[in-house]
């Protein structure tokens, strides 16, 4: 049964968060500040009815929490790693406990459906799960020196003020990737989320204060700023913050990135995907349908690992060409807090022209329309958010299919001959995120792993594009912004390396056998 979100109905989610009054924007953990930037609405693309209003923060609001973040690491920092994860271990549990209101604010207020909005919660918690155990693994090397009497060993530090700007396709999950880390790494956290989500930010923050509240954690160690481009340009640009981890498009990523490395800081940048999935003759159909179909409608396209490609040989394209048609024509699209909805609406009207857009110009560069897209109208989708997945048969060098789209639209093109051609194929765009291949050829999935495989940082096979477990590192290459996330040693990018020399011997040789007599 399809849930009709009131008034009530909102209120009652934030009073189930613990939020009892949203007009501030910016927080140091301890303390909400009066903010009095401009007033931001957020409406939930779901039914269109405003979600609630908050002040975004000014340049003092800013100031503010940043000075509190610099006191804050000084003692945070000092803080033995395991204690610090203990900390992280009970934020995972407090998640667990609000696990079903937050998941359901974030499939409201972005458009995802509820499963998916749990999903990502889901994934906070993991997350935390994994930072607890880092927090006793922290390792660096111990090496061998070439002088008598000395030891050498590398040890890790924290950087100290990790500035994140996240997007609104996954408005909790990312905060939460780059945090837990940080946070057990020794490293405190300020954090730009998108203007199009801010409830949901303000939701975490306020969970999160309930923990290192009842911890005693520094005033300081987790800060909010909920602003605009202004905010993410003064964190770009504060050599206070000496990691800046910044999720979205690629043209936002070349802004961040040249703004921190003209001062020499660092960039975690996840920006752009345009995954494809190469699909070969021996691939098993049963197998190909699911995963392409998740991997385009999913999120309603609105994923950094939305399937946009699909590379099918020659031999199956016809069958792979209808498979999908039939698959489409059963996609049921509407509200997702209504489980049996398969998509949900984009995020907003902006999003929902730059569908229209990418459409009209498939078709102007001679893309051949398989399923129609539209944008859907009559009860249920009054916001004017809700589109129609579309399939268009395409050419990989069309400008369009170029250009990441952030909407339900796939593109699929032939190939002929061996996988290397597919492979050429899939690696000829500016992005280098997430891949895969279906077949049950093992030299096909060897070659496609290979040096001479997918250039991208997430290569599959036989499952899709989209979705990825926190345990590996997360990130891709090219205009994805070579970064790396979540799980593996991603936890190294928050941290400064640095190597240790002890003498114990009665003399002080020099390296490279050099002489230097007094």
């Amino acid at each position: 049964m399809t849930e009709v979100m009131t008034d009530q109905g909102i209120q009652e989610i934030l009073s189930q968060l613990g939020i009892q009054e949203i007009n501030n924007g910016a927080s140091t953990g301890g303390k909400w500040f009066k903010t009095r930037g401009e007033r931001i609405e957020s409406y939930s693309p779901v039914d269109g009815r405003l979600v609630a209003t908050v002040n975004a923060a000014t340049e003092v609001d800013y100031e503010a929490v940043i000075l509190k973040a610099q006191e804050a690491f000084k003692v945070w920092r000092t803080i033995p790693a395991p204690k610090r994860g203990e900390i992280v271990r009970q934020l995972a549990e407090k998640i667990r406990f609000y696990k079903e209101p937050l998941g359901k604010l974030v499939s409201y207020e972005m458009g995802k459906s509820l499963q998916e909005g749990l999903g990502e919660v889901q994934e906070m918690i993991d997350i935390c799960d994994f930072a607890v155990g880092l927090s006793r693994q922290l390792y660096g090397l111990t090496m061998h020196s070439e002088r008598p009497g000395h030891r050498m060993y590398e040890q890790y530090h924290p950087l100290g003020i990790v500035g994140i700007i996240s997007a609104f396709n996954f408005p909790v999950a990312v905060w939460n990737w780059n945090t837990a880390l940080a946070w057990v790494c020794g490293d405190v956290c300020v954090w730009k989320p998108s203007e199009k989500t801010p409830i949901t930010a303000i939701a975490c923050q306020q969970i999160t204060k309930e923990v290192f509240d009842a911890n005693g954690v520094p005033e300081g160690v987790s800060g909010l700023v909920i602003g605009g481009a202004e905010i993410g340009k003064l964190m770009a640009e504060d050599t206070r913050v000496p990691l800046i981890s910044a999720t979205g498009s690629t043209r936002m990523g070349k802004s961040v990135g040249a703004t921190v490395g003209a001062r020499l800081g660092r960039s975690l940048l996840e920006l752009g995907g345009n995954n494809a999935i190469i699909i070969t003759p021996s691939a098993d159909l049963k197998m190909v349908v699911p995963g392409a179909v998740f991997g385009a409608v999913g999120t309603a396209g609105q994923r950094c690992t939305s399937t946009r490609r699909l590379i099918i040989h020659d031999s199956v394209y016809d069958k792979v060409k209808e498979a999908l048609v039939k698959a489409y024509a059963q996609l049921r699209i509407g509200n997702p807090l209504d489980q049996h909805n398969h998509v949900g609406p984009l995020i907003d009207k902006a999003a929902v022209e730059a569908y229209l857009d990418a459409l009209n110009k498939a078709t102007k560069e001679g893309g051949k329309i398989l399923v129609e897209g539209d944008v859907l109208t009559g009860e249920g989708y009054e916001s004017g958010c809700y589109v129609q997945p579309a399939i268009v048969e395409a050419e990989n060098h069309f400008q369009i299919v170029q250009h990441e789209t952030f909407a339900p639209i796939l593109y699929i093109m032939k190939y002929s001959g061996g996988v290397e051609n597919a492979i050429k194929l899939q690696n000829n765009v500016p992005q280098g995120l997430s891949s895969a291949i279906m077949t049950n050829d093992l030299k096909e999935s060897e070659a496609f792993l290979s040096n001479a495989g997918s250039d991208c940082g997430i290569a599959n096979v036989n499952i899709g594009t989209s979705g990825a477990e926190i345990g590996g590192a997360f990130g891709g290459e090219k205009e994805t912004g070579g970064g790396r996330e979540s799980g593996s040693d991603a936890w190294k990018v928050y941290m400064r390396r640095q190597t240790n020399t002890i003498n114990y011997s009665d003399s002080l040789p020099l390296a490279q056998g050099i002489k230097f007599d007094l």
